[in-house]
């Protein structure tokens, strides 16, 4: 079983079953058509439907997907999401990140991020050369850079604070 919801408004329960799909424990009869990797045609009570997937996100359970020519942010969780959200730990893979510290002693080659900007887990923070190997540092988290302590060509020491989150 699968809470869907879509464009934050509306709430559906979607269930497999043996004979097709079930939302809110309607049994649905579409007549499905896969015509390339990532567009269907669906044809459900005598109505006709063209849908294109433009993005799909697996391990975050969302999807974005055309329904003739509107567009709709599709959620969904599952049986063990429910679970989680029910014992309050549904955040819990959010990582809560206040500063980024020097993971070793060196020199600082580039900068990417400045105060203020908004960062995503994974993008570049800054360059650090050590024992003559450039190691650029990426965001652990979705961040918003505060404070940047460093400047290229400034020497930094292991456990040594280089920006604010």
């Amino acid at each position: 079983m699968l809470q869907v919801k879509i464009n934050d408004k509306y709430n559906y329960e979607v269930e497999k079953n043996g004979n097709g799909v079930l939302i809110d424990n309607e049994q649905i009869k579409a007549d499905i058509r896969q015509l390339s990797d990532s567009t269907y045609h669906i044809i459900n009570d005598l109505q006709s439907y063209n849908v294109e997937v433009i993005s799909f996100n697996g391990a975050e359970k969302n999807a974005e997907i055309k329904v003739n020519n509107n567009i709709y942010i599709v959620t969904a969780k599952d049986q063990f999401d429910i679970l989680l959200d029910k014992l309050g730990l549904s955040n819990l893979n959010a990582a809560k990140v206040s500063e980024i510290k020097a993971p070793m002693p060196g020199m600082v080659l580039k900068v990417f991020a400045g105060e203020g900007m908004e960062i995503k887990k994974g993008d570049n923070l800054f360059v650090l050369e050590a024992m003559k190997m450039e190691n650029i540092i990426k965001a652990p988290a979705d961040v918003v850079v505060k404070t940047v302590k460093i400047k290229p060509g400034d020497k930094v020491e292991k456990g040594q604070i280089l920006m604010l989150f």
